[in-house]
């Protein structure tokens, strides 16, 4: 089952963002020590109690959003242009996520955006196996003093259910909201696309209009998705199972994923949710980028979404028939993907045009291929060898006068492969060295489209 993911959801300025960097904690930090997966961060893995899960910083709600000529004007509640759009937000909030923090102000008091954003929320949600689905906690930011922990009790009215007094800022609180998430989210339903078996699952993420819908029905061969040349047309991930070549494959379009501050607000936002689902769900993703348009930075934040996940990938360069076939224009982009996209180096690289069909063919067996290198298992024998040679060849470096010893390391398991090294101390394993072994592992056996994990521990 993939990671649940819980949407930070409320009105701007009552401290969503301050909420999910406390429940992201130390997370961000370990994961940008990653060459080129630097970007504006949308989502970070947590983990309380152990149960692991994504934290999804939404944005603001904002009734004073819809411009009238000049300005910001605040709405009255009764206005429709106002309730149509707080509507789409919340309802995506609630049919795309696992569980809901709804973010108030202490400070505020009840207003009457939140009570049309409690009402929303409160409607969409349905009963699963006797319980509400998705559970919403009701989070009363702000609550640093006796007498703000005083106007609590107020939220009552919401309806929602208990107020959970937090400071955000400070950290107060925050144990005994997750306490109660982890709680929520056990009782969960399990996902209705796990019910059926599959061999192999691909997603299809890229930028907005860079061709995601157009392969996928051509990967399909009947028009089983809206293509558009308007920017983010498909809303929600669509998955088909396909049976090819004797495979069961499921195959999942998404929306597309653009940087954090160029997302707009409404039904976009979420569903950037409902993208990153379909990357935790996918085993090979198929990365797209628009030969016209060029590489961008946005396609490097995107492909550092799929390594963060430890998905295989695949880079898919679309429109190639509108730019050109020269051998030598695909030598220089091919150079261009391999430096600006470095951390996925060992990502095959494959130039199409969906529109035409050109090399198309070549797109699924290519992916089947690195569904392949991501379940094999390498002996502990093997294994053994090639560390041996490594360091024959290049010698652990030393640090403060002590040197690295590897003594043995074995594959714990595979999807993605994962290998425990065991060593006299972690600490003297420069990520360099790492890197190092990773591309020995690599040059015998290549795990194309696969991401390498290697994990260090003493030996007692």
């Amino acid at each position: 089952m993939s990671k649940p993911i819980v949407a930070i959801v409320g009105r701007p300025n009552v401290g969503k963002s301050s909420l999910f960097n406390r429940l992201a904690g130390e997370r961000l930090a370990v994961v940008d020590e990653i060459a080129g997966t630097t970007r504006d961060r949308l989502h970070a893995e947590a983990e309380w109690n152990g149960l692991h899960f994504v934290v999804v910083d939404t944005g603001g709600i904002d009734p004073s959003s819809v411009a009238h000529g000049h300005g910001r004007e605040p709405l009255s509640i009764g206005s429709a242009e106002f309730v149509e759009q707080i509507r789409d937000q919340a309802r995506q909030a609630v049919r795309q996520a696992d569980a809901v923090l709804f973010v108030v102000d202490v400070e505020d008091g009840v207003t009457p955006s939140d009570s049309e954003v409690a009402d929303i929320l409160r409607r969409e949600q349905r009963k699963v196996d006797g319980n509400l689905h998705p559970p919403i906690l009701l989070v009363v930011n702000k609550v640093d003093s006796n007498a703000r922990r005083d106007q609590v009790p107020s939220f009552y009215e919401l309806g929602i259910g208990e107020p959970f007094p937090v400071s955000a800022v400070h950290g107060t609180g925050t144990g005994d909201l997750l306490d109660e998430l982890v709680k929520a989210l056990k009782t969960r339903p399990m996902e209705p696309e796990q019910e059926e078996v599959q061999d192999l699952s691909i997603a299809i993420l890229g930028k907005p209009n860079v061709g995601k819908s157009t392969l996928f029905n051509a990967l399909i061969g009947e028009e089983r998705v809206i293509v558009s040349d308007i920017p983010g047309t498909t809303r929600d991930a669509v998955d088909t199972m396909l049976d090819w070549q004797g495979l069961k494959v499921r195959l999942i379009d998404t929306a597309g994923l653009r940087r954090r501050g160029k997302i707009e607000p409404g039904v976009e936002k979420y569903s950037s949710i409902r993208t990153l689902k379909a990357i935790e769900r996918a085993d090979v993703i198929l990365l797209m980028i628009d030969a016209v348009a060029g590489l961008s930075a946005q396609d490097a934040h995107i492909a550092g979404y799929v390594q963060e996940a430890w998905k295989s990938a695949v880079i898919v360069v679309n429109k190639w028939d509108a730019v050109s076939r020269e051998r030598s224009v695909m030598e220089t982009f091919t150079q261009q993907v391999r430096r600006d996209l470095n951390f996925i180096d060992y990502a095959p690289l494959l130039f199409i045009s969906a529109k035409s069909g050109y090399k198309v063919s070549e797109v699924l067996p290519t992916a089947a291929r690195v569904g392949e290198e991501r379940i094999v298992q390498l002996g502990t024998s093997q294994l053994n060898r090639i560390l041996g040679e490594a360091q024959d060849h290049q010698p652990p470096p030393t640090r403060s006068g002590r040197a690295l010893k590897i003594y043995y390391g074995t594959q714990v398991r595979t999807d993605p492969p994962t290998f425990l090294i065991y060593v006299n101390d972690y600490k003297l394993v420069h990520f360099t060295y790492e890197r190092f072994l990773q591309n020995r592992i690599r040059e015998t056996h290549g795990f194309l489209g696969t991401p390498i994990r290697t994990v260090f521990k003493n030996r007692s």
